[in-house]
C-alpha cells in the first residue's frame, strides 16, 4: 500500500472514531454513565475506552516482529510452548535438608519439572545455625544450609543432570553455588550438563528486600565472579536471576519492577566486561525473575516490553552479536502480595489468572502460589493444587498451541510500547544521575518503591483499589478453617547437631589455611572467589566460617534511612 493510501486510511479511521464518539458513545453515556471518569492500569497508565490500529500508527513493524527473532517481543523462541512447556517450578524449603528433600520428591512425583529452593533467614544472611542471631529462625521460613552435608541431604536421590535446581539466595549465593558444584563433582556429573540458577542479584537487595551482608562494591564483585566462573565451567547454568519480583513485593509499581532490574543488569554487564570477557561469552546465560500481578493485560505487555528492552540494551549498548545474548528468559512467580487471609480460597482464582497472564506473556519457568501462603509455608495439598493449576493451563486450556496469541491486540501492543518508552526513560535518568550504585546509596530507588507502596496502601484503605474479602464482598464472621504447615521444633536441634559433627570431623588445620587464602583472594580485586570457596566447602567449611572471615576484610553494609 502506498504512503498516500496509508494516510487516507488513517484519516478515515480517525474520522470514524470521532463519529462513533459523537453518536453511539454519547448516546449511551446519556443513559448510563461509566463507573468513573478516568481508568488506569494497576501501574498507573491511563486506559482509553477502546484501542484501534490508530494507536499503533507509529509502531515500527520490526518492533513486533516474529517469535525467536530480534527484538524477541513475541517470545525468545520461535515455537515456544508448541515444542516444550515452561518449567513448572514450585518453590519449597523448610526444616533441614532431609525435610525439604521429601517435599521435592513429592512435587516431582506430582509432575513438577524443576526444583526451586527457599532458604531460612540464617542461611540467607550467612549465619550458622548455632549463631545467637539464628535462634528461633532455623528452618522456619526455608531450609537451613550450613555445610556441604546439608546440600547433600537436600538433593539426595535427585539426578541433577535431569532436573534444574533454582536457589533463591543472594548475599551468600556463591557459597551455595560452591556446595552445589562440589556435590555434583562428587557424583561424577559433568558441570556443563547442569542447569538451574542461583539468584545472586544483590543490587535489588539494597533497593528492596534488604538481605545483604557486605558493602555494595564487594557484593557486586561476588556477582561478577559467579558469572565469569560459570561462563567458563558451567555452560548451561544461569549464574544470576536478575529479579524484579522482590522489588515488586516490596511495593513497587510494575514499571519499576522491570525498569530497575534493567539498571541492575547494566551494572553487572559492565563489571563482567571489565574482566576482559566479551559480552557474547556470558550474556546467553543471564536470566530474569519477575512477578505476575493482578492487571491481566498490563502484565502480558510488561513481559513483552521487557524482552524488547533487553534485546536493544544488549545489542545497542553492549554490542552483542549472538542472538542468544539478546533473548531475555525469565522465571515468573504469581504475586504473593495479592494473597489474602480473608476468603483464602479466592487466592486460587487470583493465582490462576496471574499464571495465565505469565504464560501468555511468554515465561520460561513458573511458580504458582499456594492458597494458604498468607498463613504459612504452604501444605503439600496446597502446593499440589497450585501445580495442577499450571498443568490445566498447559494441557487443557489450548493457550499453548499458538505463539504469543495476544500479539496484535491494539491494547496489548499499545501497553507494550508505553512500557518500553518509560523503561528507557528511567534508564536514561539513572545514567544522567550517576548510575545505579550511586542512586542506591542516595536512596533514589528506595524512595520510588516506598512512594508507590504507600499510595497503594491508601487506595486499599479507601476502597479505591478493590480486594475481594478485604474491602469488598467481605464476610465479617468468617473463620478460616484450614490446616497449615506445622513447624517442627526439632529441626533446629537436628540441624545444629549435624553442623557440630561436621566441625569435629573436618581437617581444621587445612580449613584455617584455606580461610587465610580466602582473605588474600578477597583483597585482590581481580581474583575470582569461586575456586577457593569451592575448596573451602569441600573441606567442610560452614557458611558462617566464610562469611565471618570476609567481614574482617570488607566490613558490613548499613543503609542510610530514606524519608
Amino acid at each position: 500500500m502506498s504512503e498516500k493510501s496509508n494516510q487516507d486510511a488513517a484519516g478515515q479511521l480517525e474520522r470514524e472514531i470521532a463519529d462513533w464518539e459523537r453518536t453511539e458513545v454519547a448516546s449511551f453515556l446519556a443513559r448510563q454513565a461509566e463507573k468513573k471518569e478516568q481508568f488506569f492500569t494497576f501501574g498507573g497508565l491511563p486506559v482509553k475506552r477502546v484501542y484501534t490500529e490508530w494507536d499503533l500508527k507509529d509502531q515500527p513493524r520490526e518492533d513486533i516482529g516474529l517469535p525467536g527473532r530480534y527484538p524477541f517481543t513475541r517470545g525468545p523462541y520461535p515455537t515456544m510452548y508448541r515444542s516444550r512447556h515452561w518449567t513448572m517450578r514450585q518453590i519449597a524449603g523448610f526444616g533441614t535438608g532431609e525435610d525439604t528433600n521429601k517435599r521435592f520428591k513429592y512435587l516431582i512425583a506430582q509432575g513438577q519439572t524443576g526444583l526451586s529452593t527457599d532458604f531460612d533467614m540464617p542461611t540467607l544472611m550467612g549465619y550458622d545455625s548455632d549463631h545467637p542471631m539464628s535462634e528461633g529462625e532455623v528452618g522456619r521460613e526455608g531450609v537451613a544450609i550450613d555445610t556441604l552435608a546439608d546440600m547433600e541431604a537436600l538433593l539426595e536421590g535427585i539426578d541433577l543432570e535431569k532436573i534444574s535446581v533454582s536457589m533463591t539466595i543472594n548475599p551468600s549465593a556463591w557459597i551455595l553455588l560452591a556446595m552445589y558444584i562440589v556435590l555434583a563433582e562428587s557424583r561424577g556429573y559433568d558441570l556443563n550438563k547442569l542447569s538451574g540458577t542461583i539468584q545472586a542479584d544483590i543490587l535489588k537487595e539494597y533497593m528492596a528486600q534488604k538481605e545483604y551482608v557486605f558493602p555494595i562494591a564487594p557484593s557486586v564483585r561476588i556477582v561478577r565472579d559467579c558469572i565469569t566462573y560459570c561462563a567458563q565451567h558451567m555452560k548451561r547454568y544461569n549464574p544470576i536471576n536478575i529479579s524484579g519480583y522482590h522489588i515488586s513485593e516490596a511495593g513497587s509499581s510494575p514499571l519499576h519492577e522491570v525498569a530497575f532490574p534493567m539498571c541492575n543488569l547494566i551494572t553487572y554487564v559492565e563489571e563482567v566486561m571489565k574482566t576482559g570477557l566479551a559480552v557474547d561469552e556470558f550474556a546467553p546465560r543471564l536470566a530474569f525473575f519477575f512477578v505476575c500481578q493482578a492487571d491481566f493485560f498490563e502484565e502480558i505487555a510488561k513481559f513483552r516490553a521487557a524482552r524488547r528492552v533487553y534485546a536493544k540494551i544488549m545489542r545497542e549498548r553492549f554490542g552483542a552479536k549472538n542472538p542468544e545474548s539478546m533473548r531475555l528468559r525469565f522465571h515468573c512467580q504469581t504475586a504473593a502480595a495479592t494473597l489474602t487471609k480473608p476468603q483464602y480460597q479466592v487466592n486460587i482464582v487470583r493465582t490462576t489468572l496471574q499464571a495465565l497472564a505469565a504464560v501468555l506473556g511468554g515465561a520460561q519457568s513458573l511458580h504458582t502460589n499456594g492458597m494458604d501462603e498468607a498463613f504459612s509455608i504452604p501444605t503439600e495439598e496446597a502446593m499440589k493444587l497450585a501445580l495442577r493449576t499450571q498443568q490445566v493451563i498447559a494441557h487443557e486450556a489450548h493457550v499453548t498451541e499458538v505463539v504469543d496469541p495476544v500479539g496484535g491486540s491494539y491494547y496489548v501492543e499499545h501497553l507494550t510500547n508505553e512500557y518500553e518508552r518509560q523503561i528507557f526513560a528511567i534508564i536514561d535518568e539513572v545514567d544522567e544521575k550517576g548510575g545505579t550504585v550511586k542512586l542506591i546509596e542516595e536512596g533514589w530507588f528506595q524512595r520510588h518503591i516506598a512512594d508507590f507502596s504507600y499510595e497503594q496502601a491508601l487506595r486499599k484503605q479507601s476502597g479505591e483499589k478493590p480486594v475481594i474479602g478485604v474491602n469488598l464482598f467481605t464476610e465479617p464472621d468468617e473463620v478460616a478453617d484450614l490446616a497449615t504447615h506445622p513447624h517442627d521444633p526439632s529441626a533446629e536441634r537436628r540441624q545444629i547437631d549435624r553442623l557440630q559433627r561436621v566441625r569435629r570431623e573436618r581437617d581444621n588445620e587445612k580449613l584455617a589455611r584455606l580461610l587465610d587464602e580466602l582473605v588474600l583472594v578477597a583483597r585482590d580485586e581481580q581474583a575470582n572467589l569461586m575456586p577457593v570457596t569451592i575448596e573451602l566447602v569441600r573441606c567442610g567449611a560452614s557458611m558462617g566460617d566464610i562469611i565471618e572471615r570476609l567481614k574482617t576484610v570488607w566490613g558490613t553494609y548499613r543503609e542510610v534511612p530514606v524519608f
